[in-house]
């Protein structure tokens, strides 16, 4: 049996003492049982914790043979709790179990630091959205449209989900203009509404691999923020 670094990305009970997770690791999404989590091992069945992983069985269901601490936590609080927890379940969503993804799961890591550290929220969520489709096989150029031309700063384009960008003529909604489009490919954030346009690209770029069910954490945070103005 091989350990690996993992995190936990969802647990819940399982059981009269077990607690059933999902860990994020190099070789993609797995589920495992943990048997007796109430010890030392459960304390460490909560996400954003890293942790090093041993695993036994051959079945999709797995159980946990070792499990321990790998690192420091990944404190996150307010927002960057919310961006956390946003990613988790794009994970869980999207990844195919037992798919390997080495470098996503590097990328996760670094994104956990960033938003440990403070890090300006948006401009990550952004960069892993679109880490995660590439890796997926559905991203799309930011910088050339569907026939392979270069994206003009005055034109205007809607998205073909796994297509591509196709110019368009005709004001319609949910277009983005050429100029907000060449922002993020350069990740230039500071071009005027180009973060505002990569949130709702991405949400259209997402939208037809989520089965149609709404993203709990993105409820969460939409009502915060307006309990927050009341």
């Amino acid at each position: 049996m091989t350990s690996q670094p993992a995190f936990i990305l969802h647990s819940r009970p399982y059981r009269e003492s077990s607690v059933l997770a999902d860990f994020f690791t190099p070789q993609g999404r797995l589920r495992a049982a943990m048997r007796s989590a109430r010890g030392k091992s459960g304390s460490l069945a909560r996400p954003f914790v890293p942790l090093e992983l041993v695993l036994r069985g051959r079945s999709e269901l797995k159980s946990v043979a070792r499990l321990e601490s790998n690192g420091s936590p990944r404190w996150l609080t307010g927002t960057s709790l919310f961006g956390g927890l946003y990613l988790n379940e794009l994970l869980i969503r999207l990844l195919p179990p037992e798919d390997p993804f080495p470098s996503l799961f590097e990328h996760y890591s670094l994104t956990l630091d960033a938003l440990a550290a403070g890090r300006p929220l948006e401009p990550l969520l952004r960069a892993f959205e679109w880490r995660l489709l590439v890796e997926l096989g559905y991203g799309f150029s930011l910088d050339r449209d569907l026939n392979g031309q270069s994206v003009q700063v005055r034109r205007l384009y809607r998205l073909l989900p796994d297509v591509g960008l196709e110019p368009v003529d005709q004001l319609q909604p949910g277009l983005f203009n050429g100029g907000e489009l060449l922002a993020m490919a350069e990740a230039d954030w500071r071009f005027p509404g180009a973060l505002a346009a990569a949130k709702r690209l991405m949400r259209q770029a997402l939208v037809p691999h989520l089965g149609g069910r709404p993203l709990v954490s993105r409820e969460l945070f939409t009502n915060l923020k307006e309990s927050s103005r009341d």
